[in-house]
């Protein structure tokens, strides 16, 4: 074989490689449901934030924990842990996605970036301030 073939399959080796690497950091959204069936496994749960039960937060307690509970679309509810300071604007959020593992009926997220808001817009019940704000750019 010449040179440029080896040099060749050598690449294309390298490339599975690290398509192989990436394909353990990919995630799929869960529902609370299917989270539980795989306890112990790090999974993503879009949800919304369940205004009937409150949220446990105590800063002079401890800072870095927050409780709350979550129901996802299909009815499912399950209680939250964060193991980081309570979220900014967390009861206004409309939807909460969160990366964490299931243990029983507590999903308990360990990681900093494991919890993602999405805020209402502030031009959601005024579509005058939107358009407004878009002939200003």
């Amino acid at each position: 074989m010449k040179k440029l073939h080896i040099v060749i399959l050598i690449l294309i080796a390298v490339s599975i490689a690290v398509l192989i690497s990436f394909t353990g950091d990919l995630t799929t959204f869960e529902t609370i449901a299917s989270a539980r069936q795989k306890s112990g496994k790090t999974v993503t749960i879009i949800a919304h934030l369940d205004n009937t039960q409150p949220i446990e937060y105590n800063p002079a307690k401890d800072p870095n924990f927050v409780s709350f509970h979550i129901s996802d679309t299909l009815g499912n509810k399950a209680r939250v842990v964060y193991h980081f300071e309570k979220p900014y604007d967390l009861e206004k959020a409309e939807r909460i996605t969160l990366k964490g593992k299931m243990n029983g009926d507590v999903f308990e997220i360990t990681r900093k970036d494991g919890i993602l808001l999405k805020c209402p817009s502030k031009y959601k019940d005024d579509p005058n301030s939107a358009q407004k704000a878009l002939s200003q750019n």
